[in-house]
Formats: C-alpha cells, sequence, structure tokens
C-alpha cells in the first residue's frame, strides 16, 4: 500500500459546477487525464480543459435520457480495483480497464428539488443513481482512489496534487465525507418516499421529516439526514463541544439571517427556538421572552410596543439576559423599548431599517430574520436521544378552541375569562412541566415552571406574579392531582381555571372550585413539555 498516490486519471461528474474550471486547470496543468460526463464534459471543454467523454472512453453511449452512463465495468473496475493484488492488476489489463486515481462527483439535487416544492415526477428524476454508486466505488478503494464530493474540498486536492498526490490520511477523510454524503443523501430520499407511501396526493410538499396522512410514520429502519449549519464554540458548557445541523426549511432558527451580534451558541439556539415556537401560536401582536428554554412573559397588545411593556411586566428579572420574540416586522419603536435591557437575541419574521439601526447600537445582541414564522399547526417529527436510541414524536400541535371547552362548574367564564383561558392554555404548551399560567386580557402575569409538585409550580407563578394575579385566569398543563394546587391558585385571586381533567379526583377539584365560586372548563388534551 502506498501513503502518497499521484493522481494519473481523474473522473469528474458534478451537478454543482462550483469552483470546477478552476479544478479542471489545475489537474490538467499536472498532466491528469480527465473523463468526463455531459454537462461537466462540455463545460471543462468550452474553458479549453482537455477532456475525454465517458462514452468515448467507455464505448458505451448514455441512454435512457441520461439514467445510464456511468454503470459500466470500465468506470466502476477503474475505480474498484486493487493495484497491490496481481491477480485485480492482471484482470484490469486483460479487460482494457486503466486505474482512475480521483474521483470528483457531486449528486443530482434532490433535496434541493424538494425544498422548491417540485412535483413528485421531477423529485424522482433528480434521484441520482450513478453518483452514489461511484462514490462508494471510489471510497471503498481509498487506498488508492481519493474521493471528492464537494466542492469546498477542491482547494485542499489542489494543494495535494501541487505536492505530488494525496495521502492516505487525506484519502481516508474524503471516503468518510463521501459515505456521510451518500448516507444523508439516502436518508432525504428515504423520509420523502415514507412520508408518501399510499399518500393520494403524491405531490404534496414536504421540506422536513413530516410524518404523512396515510403513509407510514414510523418506519422499521428510520434515516436521519442533516446539513451542517454552524459549528459551536461550545454546547450547554463550555466543556462540551456542539454543533447545530439543519435537517429542513421551516421557518426559526434555522432559516435565520443572524444581521448582527456575536455567534449564537448552543444555549442561544435552543432558546430561541423555544421562544419563536411559542410567539407562533398567536395571531394577534405578541411578544414572548424566554429565559432558559421557558417563557417569563408572553403577551399580545394593539402593536408590539404593547405586547413588549406586558410581556416584560410579567417577570423584569428573568427577563433581562433573556431570548425575546415576536411575531410581526419589528418596528423602530418596539426596538427601542426592547433595547433598554440587556437580551441575548431578538428573532422577528422581518425588521424595518430603522428598527434594525435602532439595534445595531447594541454591538453583542444578536438580531434574526428568519423571513417567516413557523406554523404551529403542523405536523412533524421530533427527537430526544436517549442512551442507545432515539424517542421520535409529531410535534405538539394540538390546540384547543372554545367549541372543545367542557364547562364543569355551576358558573361559566365570561367571554373575557374565556379568551384568557384559552391565551394561557396555548402558553402552558410552551413551559416546562408542571406548568402553571396565569393571565389577564391577552398577557402573561405569572408563569411556575418544570416542579416536580404542581402545587409547587402554582406558588413559584404566584411568587412571580405578586399582587397582579388577583382577577386572573390560571391554566395547568397536565390535570390537578389533589385540589391543593387549585386552592393555591384560588387564595391568589385566580376567577376561572382551564385544565385537562381526567384525574379520579376530579369531583373534589371541581368541588373546590365550586366552593370559591370560580369557573373551570377541562380541554381534554394536556401539554407536557419535558
Amino acid at each position: 500500500m502506498h501513503d502518497k498516490i499521484i493522481i494519473q486519471r481523474a473522473l469528474i461528474s458534478v451537478s454543482d459546477k462550483t469552483g470546477l474550471l478552476d479544478l479542471g486547470r489545475a489537474l490538467a496543468g499536472h498532466g491528469v487525464e480527465i473523463l468526463s460526463t455531459g454537462g461537466s464534459a462540455k463545460t471543462l471543454r468550452d474553458a479549453g480543459i482537455p477532456v475525454i467523454e465517458v462514452a468515448d472512453y467507455t464505448g458505451v453511449p448514455e441512454m435512457l435520457d441520461g439514467r445510464v452512463k456511468t454503470l459500466v465495468p470500465k468506470l466502476h473496475g477503474g475505480l474498484l480495483g486493487r493495484r497491490d493484488l496481481p491477480a485485480h492488476v492482471a484482470q484490469m489489463a486483460q479487460h482494457g480497464i486503466p486505474p482512475i486515481d480521483l474521483l470528483v462527483v457531486n449528486l443530482y439535487p434532490f433535496e434541493q428539488t424538494v425544498a422548491k416544492g417540485a412535483a413528485f415526477d421531477e423529485c424522482v428524476e433528480n434521484i441520482d443513481i450513478g453518483g452514489p454508486a461511484l462514490i462508494r466505488a471510489a471510497a471503498k478503494n481509498h487506498d488508492f482512489v481519493t474521493v471528492i464530493t464537494d466542492p469546498a474540498q477542491y482547494p485542499d486536492l489542489t494543494a495535494a496534487l501541487a505536492a505530488g498526490g494525496t495521502t492516505l490520511t487525506q484519502r481516508r477523510h474524503y471516503a468518510a465525507a463521501a459515505y456521510t454524503r451518500t448516507a444523508t443523501y439516502d436518508a432525504a430520499i428515504a423520509t420523502w418516499f415514507t412520508a408518501r407511501n399510499g399518500d393520494a396526493d403524491p405531490d404534496l410538499r414536504v421540506t422536513e421529516t413530516v410524518p404523512p396522512q396515510t403513509g407510514e410514520i414510523f418506519p422499521a429502519r428510520l434515516a436521519i439526514a442533516g446539513l451542517k449549519h454552524q459549528a459551536l464554540r461550545y454546547g450547554e458548557n463550555p466543556h462540551q463541544i456542539a454543533a447545530f445541523y439543519k435537517t429542513g426549511d421551516r421557518p426559526g432558527v434555522a432559516s435565520a439571517r443572524q444581521l448582527q451580534g456575536k455567534e449564537l451558541s448552543y444555549n442561544n439556539i435552543n432558546d430561541t427556538d423555544a421562544a419563536y415556537e411559542c410567539v407562533a401560536e398567536f395571531d394577534r401582536p405578541c411578544v414572548v421572552i424566554v429565559k432558559h428554554a421557558n417563557p417569563c412573559g408572553v403577551a399580545t397588545g394593539v402593536d408590539l410596543a404593547q405586547a413588549w411593556d406586558r410581556a416584560l411586566a410579567c417577570d423584569p428579572v428573568s427577563a433581562f439576559g433573556g431570548i425575546i420574540a415576536v411575531n410581526r416586522r419589528l418596528d423602530a419603536a418596539s426596538a427601542e423599548k426592547m433595547a433598554s435591557i440587556f437580551s441575548e437575541v431578538i428573532i422577528a419574521p422581518d425588521a424595518e431599517p430603522e428598527a434594525i439601526a435602532v439595534l445595531a447600537r447594541k454591538k453583542n445582541l444578536r438580531l434574526l430574520i428568519a423571513g417567516a414564522l413557523p406554523d404551529s399547526a403542523s405536523d412533524g417529527l421530533t427527537f430526544r436521544s436517549v442512551a442507545g436510541g432515539y424517542l421520535v414524536q409529531t410535534r405538539d400541535s394540538g390546540r384547543i378552541t372554545r367549541d372543545d371547552l367542557k364547562i364543569v362548574t355551576q358558573r361559566a367564564p365570561s367571554n373575557a375569562e374565556f379568551d384568557d383561558l384559552l391565551f394561557a392554555f396555548r402558553v402552558a404548551k410552551h413551559v416546562k412541566s408542571n406548568a402553571i399560567i396565569y393571565a389577564r386580557a391577552g398577557a402573561t402575569t405569572g408563569i411556575g415552571a418544570g416542579q416536580m409538585s404542581r402545587v409547587d409550580s402554582s406558588r413559584i407563578a404566584v411568587l412571580k406574579g405578586g399582587d397582579s394575579i388577583a382577577g386572573s385566569v390560571v391554566a395547568s398543563d397536565a390535570f390537578f392531582p389533589f385540589a391543593d394546587g387549585l386552592v393555591a391558585a384560588i387564595e391568589a385571586g385566580a376567577t376561572a381555571v382551564i385544565q385537562p381533567g381526567g384525574s379520579i379526583r376530579d369531583a373534589e377539584v371541581i368541588a373546590a372550585a365550586d366552593a370559591a365560586g370560580i369557573a373551570m372548563v377541562f380541554t381534554g388534551m394536556r401539554h407536557f413539555r419535558h
């Protein structure tokens, strides 16, 4: 086995022509014989770079509209033949198969074709067959063959050519990248096809891991494809390493343009996602402030400026150093208000130039423009790692309307209370369990999150809200197992309660509500968030 391999013959077949001419000139300059297919060959030839058409080289013409052009023994034999095995060398000579030392392939743009909403048949035609086969062959024989699958690798390859060839370490690095590329490519195809298994309308657009209406949501083997979007300085803590991968184009932190500020951290991304998913739940102008993945203030208003004042009032202490999300184009007046405290990130679907100029004064603040809001009602899959595997579930897209509510107390809520109950329960979906949310007039007045006891969450929410709790409604993400949590809310001045119901002690809890003269409704749906 030779550590350094001199490249004498290369096979090039690329969909993405970025950097192709510079690479072709570098190869030609080092006396490398270039074999190439269709469009790649034309691009090189038009630039005056010597190239041999694959069809001329193999004696097998492209056929079936280009579906068959590289699936021939002369190419695969040239890539797979071991140069250290006499039998291989003899067979290659017997069948007129010269060795190929370099493969440069990038695949048909399947992911991009799906992402742009192309029709089913067009997506199918953009499933590359010959490319992955060539890549896998070259990567398998990396002792002797260099495989390049990304234009970003061209400068490194050019430097290796100037140094006399690629080393074994380099070829193994390229091979690992090659197998990763084919794996993610196949995973994207598998995800797309699985979502259409039995689908009556194959042209439905899918741009992320989305369960189908009639297909198989959880196949026996689950393929997950991600594209490295950002290397992060560290994970949740400085001793952890981390990276950010994109898996689709659902609007949010992954799709956002960062206009200013420091590099996003792992915790910034996690918290920003939590804030943006929450703010997308509401139709009226809304502001959500998140700290450590939990909302500490959520409010709607006639405009973002009013919503900001009301959200901040819920817990101004926790809001310091938090994440701000809005569901409207950010205006200058609201930006001025938000700039009055220290925040890590502001994310919005868009921002006025004047608002951008206001926030530019806060040099360390990250301003993200996502382009759109995520569809909070859409289905999709979420993932969480556990030892030895993943937990996979559909996104919590459940929504409760007034018609879904069951009034279980002697007093029914007023219209204003109904509105606040639905608002508070929608916020509860985004608060870590056990979650207790107090709200009044479309704004949170107290939030209790993440406690082992529901009564403790209720007391913490009261402690946070103080005097503002009186006259609020209260939402619980799950049923009250005992009346004590409800009693704490009653003592704080809550006037109406929304909860899933379903406890064996529901009657006891309802009786406590009736004794206090407050209204209670059951949703029949819970919103645990762990």
